[in-house]
């Protein structure tokens, strides 16, 4: 590609931006029959487009993970609710310096569940640290949704050993954008939680899912869903923490009521040790040690 037809491609793009953005802040478009249907924020955003969007969504993630190499991703879910254990003292401090008990008692549990955050940036740096030392079309690399708390902290891990690592970010109200340990060319905004589950699934050798709220639920089941009803191929399913697990949901109740075989409990693992939660991995697929 030439310095020109690169130059051309970056000033429609920021032309497409900034038209969007005044769109999104309440400036009104005039209308422009001539303006290029692919460059018209207002046609882009109609309901008779949604088909396009779908497929612009589908493609842009799938040709960016390819052109870089990532092939086989270990995908983290949980809370974007929990921080970091430094985080979560710096909250406990500054709340029993004001005294107000409702803070103290949110600030508590922030400290509670701050290992989450650390066992989540414990496991990835051990995912990313075995990869580096593989071939290329043999690593496994480290993707999440984007955002912070148990996000952040698996993107993180693989941060801090250099591995390029990836994030799925929805585009939400309160959230602005992907953590910052994503690698830059890695982090993919999307408008639809099913095209992103769907990226999700894609490229995924593995899943491991740290205690987390709706989200965290809802991306959980639909991979147990698809494994079980084999509609997407047996990877491990990993479910983090026992306590939370156990206290959440009665798995064996489901077994109990017929809802569920008691084959279906083997479609995952549950631990409370990042080091066995990537030897589930590693053994499943034969890794080497």
């Amino acid at each position: 590609m030439d310095a020109n037809t690169r130059l051309n491609q970056r000033r429609l793009a920021d032309a497409w931006a900034e038209l969007h953005t005044d769109a999104h802040q309440g400036n009104p478009l005039h209308a422009d029959a001539h303006r290029m249907a692919f460059a018209d924020p207002e046609f882009m955003f109609r309901r008779e487009t949604r088909g396009i969007r779908f497929q612009l969504e589908m493609l842009k993630p799938d040709l960016g993970q390819a052109e870089q190499g990532i092939d086989n991703t270990v995908v983290v879910y949980g809370s974007a609710r929990f921080v970091s254990p430094k985080q979560a003292a710096k909250q406990l401090a500054q709340a029993k310096e004001k005294g107000h008990a409702h803070q103290m008692a949110e600030a508590e549990r922030a400290v509670r569940n701050a290992k989450y955050y650390a066992q989540a940036r414990n496991f990835a740096r051990l995912v990313a640290e075995h990869s580096k030392r593989q071939k290329p079309e043999n690593r496994l690399y480290i993707c999440t949704g984007g955002g912070p708390g148990i996000m952040e902290a698996a993107n993180r891990g693989a941060h801090d050993v250099d591995a390029p690592n990836v994030g799925l970010s929805i585009a939400l109200p309160h959230e602005q954008g992907g953590n910052r340990f994503i690698s830059p060319s890695l982090s993919f905004k999307f408008h639809y939680f099913a095209l992103r589950k769907m990226h999700f699934m894609i490229r995924a050798k593995a899943l491991v899912a740290f205690p987390g709220g709706f989200g965290t639920l809802d991306e959980l089941f639909e991979v147990l869903t698809l494994v079980q009803t084999k509609k997407a191929k047996p990877v491990p399913i990993i479910l983090f923490g026992c306590d939370y697990w156990k206290r959440l949901i009665n798995w064996e109740f489901l077994v109990e009521e017929g809802t569920i075989s008691a084959h279906d409990l083997k479609l995952f693992h549950v631990t409370d040790d990042p080091a066995e939660a990537w030897a589930i991995i590693r053994d499943f697929y034969k890794l080497e040690r």
